[in-house]
């Protein structure tokens, strides 16, 4: 691991979640090995290896994206596939109310 990581850390500043996530990404460690050490659910340095790439993503535009325009987008994503999922799950529902199968409502 990092030389920035030690053995008993309280509090997960924004530079050692970066050094965790740039050993993860270079091979030096994985997730769920972070998650063993660290005491860390996998979803959650999950969720930071991600953050992390769409973070270097954006850092690597040619015109980056302001911090608010990032969650706006990310708002927009999510509210289309929650918008999707609805629909999905309304058509589910009048099919098996036309099909007869009053269980599946």
């Amino acid at each position: 691991m990092s030389t920035l990581m030690e053995d008993d850390i309280k509090r997960w500043t924004a530079k050692r979640k970066t050094a965790l996530v740039l050993d993860i990404i270079q091979g030096k460690t994985t997730v769920a090995e972070a998650s063993r050490a660290y005491d860390l659910t996998p979803s959650e340095v999950d969720a930071w290896v991600e953050e992390g790439k769409r973070g270097m993503e954006n850092a690597l535009r040619s015109k980056p994206l302001e911090v608010k325009e990032q969650y706006e987008r990310q708002v927009r994503e999510l509210q289309e596939a929650y918008g999707e999922a609805m629909l999905e799950l309304r058509a589910r529902k009048k099919l098996a109310s036309l099909l007869g199968n009053e269980d599946e409502k």
